[in-house]
């Protein structure tokens, strides 16, 4: 596509950053989305400066605290206000957290589900006025093969908010497809290096379920972990899924496929998805929603 205006949540670190500065380095304006850029991203704002003037790319720090509305709406109008539109989407905001189930308070469990889930709620509420208005546009979101694939344990508040996070993404395809908006959810797997996923995942307070729980299963996450990495190729990178998001961003409008996976482990998600999608076009079109499968584009 010719250079887009695009904002990746979550933009900070991780994916969200590869696929900011990915999608730079491919002629598109972006808008990295992240909290508080004076206080704890200043030093991610400084490196997203550097790596922009050495690379003569327009990738540009943007406030963005997916868990404010107040936050959203004004990140949007601020793109609205110098370009007039906004192509491309990325809902990439999320959190980790990993412990026993039975260990996270409901408040706790809630404050994941509001990063990964509402945080991309908050921001579609934010921009989806304007998007439906202009009638193109592309959302994408960075789902997991958590959702549907083998997973261990001990990471259920962010299994369960991605499951609702790919659940909402299929929703809002049906229901944006008539104002010519595509959706395509680019589902990474699991990666045991390159990111900071696991080294700033977050634990539940709850101290002695924790100790009860380490009493019978002491080491096994870490034991996971190791296997994990010995299943894993030497060469996978996350920046494989940078890679993929700008490859989707670049293909012509009505050409981007729904789901796209980027998983070197092989954890049996792509072979559930196919029968998950299947299932899920055939029933569209048994209920007479099969126009809704894809977008009514009145731009490409």
């Amino acid at each position: 596509m010719n250079p887009a205006i695009i904002l990746v949540t979550g933009a900070s670190s991780g994916i969200g950053r590869l696929s900011a500065r990915t999608l730079a380095r491919a002629g598109h304006t972006v808008y990295a989305g992240m909290r508080d850029l004076d206080g704890r991203n200043a030093p991610a704002v400084r490196e997203l400066y550097e790596f922009a003037a050495a690379h003569g790319v327009d990738l540009r720090p943007l406030e963005l605290d997916v868990q404010s509305q107040q936050s959203a709406d004004l990140a949007i109008d601020t793109i609205y206000a110098v370009h007039g539109r906004l192509d491309v989407l990325v809902h990439n905001a999320g959190h980790l957290s990993i412990g026993p189930a039975e260990a996270f308070a409901p408040e706790e469990m809630m404050r994941a589900y509001d990063v990964n889930v509402l945080g991309a709620q908050r921001v579609n509420r934010a921009a989806l006025p304007h998007l439906r208005a202009q009638q193109f546009g592309l959302l994408l979101w960075i789902g997991s093969t958590t959702t549907r694939g083998g997973r261990p344990p001990f990471m259920s508040p962010y299994a369960a908010a991605k499951a609702a996070l790919d659940s909402l993404a299929v929703d809002y395809a049906f229901e944006t497809a008539r104002f010519g908006l595509e959706t395509t959810i680019v589902v990474p797997g699991a990666f045991t290096r390159g990111t900071s996923h696991f080294l700033n995942a977050g634990k539940p307070a709850d101290a002695a379920t924790v100790a009860a729980y380490d009493a019978r299963y002491q080491g096994i996450l870490d034991a996971i972990g190791e296997r994990l990495s010995a299943l894993t190729p030497e060469g996978a990178d996350p920046q494989a899924v940078a890679d993929e998001v700008a490859r989707v961003v670049a293909l012509p409008a009505g050409q981007r496929p729904f789901r796209t996976i980027v998983d070197f482990l092989g954890d049996g998600f792509a072979e559930v998805s196919q029968v998950a999608e299947r299932v899920r076009v055939e029933f569209a079109q048994r209920v007479g929603i099969g126009d809704l499968l894809t977008p009514t584009l009145t731009r490409r």
